[in-house]
């Protein structure tokens, strides 16, 4: 998804009644996604959010049609256009030659941030950490992730891990304007450079370098298997954590306490942001909350603050109806 502020330190906009409608672009998925998003978008517009939805096909029958991007050429025109992509669950068909959605999405809008929030819901939602409020900066294009591998000898593999300055600046700059522009207090840094100097070690120098323009921030920096036993054993000793692609990936589902199913999440670049929850179209999959989660963070990149606040307690009171319904099954 998209949207149109050049940074977290854009100006908020309430939402009145007679607010233009804000173009978003809209796709409901496969499997469960149709009545996830059907229910997304009324509880949105009813928390007040003046949107206008483009509907864009993504998914199953796209890539059934022989495409094997699971999105049309003429949806690109829409995204680019609204600069905000809320998302429903998708079915990828088995079987080789079908490219990752997701994946597409996020190299051609250059989607270079993950923002992954994950809140204690206590004392509606039971949890061993009533005070938890997390957000985890994910960098999102580079490292292990850029899929640069290749085959050295018959019993040799290799995959490269890549980490570049700029995108280091871009990811950990980011995390710092988060911080400052919804009043958190720190930035945590993992890494392993400790053994991976040069690529690891670069993003731990350009942390120090960026932290230093932030002096009202608290700043610390934790090797990531250190830091990574710290989050599930004492969380809400953390603010907002920024590190690589893979640690990011495996780090936010350990701080969701039992599954990814209690993250919605939002990925951005400059002017693009991409709002979707995690897992897949299966029954049983994504929990309600975090589709309106992901849509109410959306609602505030899109300059519909006081919607995106609605949206967040709604998704609240979903999560807490989920989990007392199926807590008895």
């Amino acid at each position: 998804m998209s949207t149109t502020f050049a940074s977290p330190t854009a100006a908020p906009q309430a939402a009145t009644g007679s607010a233009t409608p804000v173009p978003i672009t809209v796709a409901h998925g496969d499997g469960i996604g149709p009545e996830i998003m059907e229910a997304t978008l009324r509880i949105i517009q009813a928390a007040g959010a003046s949107i206008a939805p483009e509907v864009i096909e993504i998914g199953e029958q796209v890539y059934l049609r022989g495409n094997s991007a699971g999105i049309e050429p003429g949806a690109w025109e829409s995204l680019r256009r609204t600069k905000v992509f809320l998302k429903a669950p998708i079915t990828t068909p088995q079987g080789g030659g079908f490219k990752s959605l997701n994946v597409t999405t996020r190299k051609m809008l250059g989607l270079y941030a993950n923002i992954r929030p994950c809140v204690s819901y206590h004392p509606y939602v039971d949890t061993k950490h009533p005070v938890m409020d997390v957000v985890i900066v994910r960098e999102n294009e580079e490292d292990l992730y850029a899929g640069i591998e290749h085959q050295q000898t018959p019993e040799v593999v290799q995959c490269l891990k890549l980490i570049t300055r700029p995108g280091c600046e871009k990811i950990v700059r980011y995390a710092f304007e988060y911080a400052r522009a919804y009043g958190r207090k720190k930035v945590t840094c993992f890494t392993k450079d400790n053994i991976m100097k040069q690529t690891d070690g670069l993003f731990h120098k350009i942390f120090d370098e960026i932290g230093a323009e932030y002096p009202e921030l608290e700043k610390e920096h934790w090797i990531v298997d250190i830091g990574a036993a710290k989050l599930a054993d004492t969380p809400e000793n953390f603010d907002v954590i920024v590190m690589p692609n893979l640690y990011g990936d495996i780090l936010s589902d350990v701080a969701a306490q039992g599954g990814p199913g209690r993250l919605g999440q939002h990925r951005r670049r400059g002017c693009h942001v991409r709002g979707h929850p995690r897992l897949g179209s299966a029954p049983g999959g994504p929990e309600p909350g975090q589709s309106v989660g992901a849509a109410a963070r959306c609602g505030a990149n899109a300059g519909t603050h006081r919607a995106g606040r609605r949206g967040r307690e709604s998704a609240k009171r979903l999560a807490t109806h989920h989990r007392r319904r199926h807590s008895h099954v």
